[in-house]
């Protein structure tokens, strides 16, 4: 048989159609992207620590207790496993002394070695803050006068910047 060719010199036995799909093989209505997303998103999360510094900020007070997650916050974690912590520098030496202790609840909350050792960084607990401006605005909420508001606003927020 004879093929013919079309105007760009392609001849129509290279020009097939994919085959039909079958009705089972067909999904009907929405999908979920959930399963995409992953696929897409694994190879990102993995190469930044594969989500365990996520994981350890949502059940950061679980890990360290209540009294530790008050006084620090975990806020990276490097390759090598070291842990850089953000703490008051009220109990950044007892903190330093009890780093082993820290590691092992991590790493047991992880079930693997997952943190090395701590670095520890003496500043504000950001969450703290947070709940400062909270009282600030409630105290503020009671001021007529809009504008001695404002300036009252911006001197509590500074002095809440400093202090934490």
């Amino acid at each position: 048989m004879d093929t013919i060719k079309s105007e760009r010199g392609v001849s129509d036995d290279s020009l097939s159609l994919p085959a039909p799909v079958r009705e089972s093989e067909r999904h009907r209505g929405f999908r979920a992207v959930g399963v995409a997303v992953s696929k897409l998103a694994a190879p990102i999360v993995a190469r930044r620590g594969g989500g365990v510094l996520v994981r350890l900020k949502s059940e950061w007070a679980a890990i360290v207790g209540a009294d530790w997650a008050a006084v620090a916050w975990p806020s990276a974690l490097g390759r090598d496993g070291v842990l850089r912590v953000r703490a008051a520098s009220t109990a950044a030496l007892e903190l330093q002394h009890r780093a082993p202790l820290l590691i092992e609840r991590i790493n047991c909350f992880f079930g693997r070695s997952v943190v090395t050792r701590l670095a520890l960084v003496q500043g504000p607990i950001l969450a703290r803050a947070a709940g400062e401006v909270t009282v600030l605005d409630e105290r503020l909420s009671g001021i007529a006068d809009p504008q001695l508001r404002a300036a009252l606003d911006r001197l509590g927020r500074a002095v809440i910047g400093r202090r934490s």
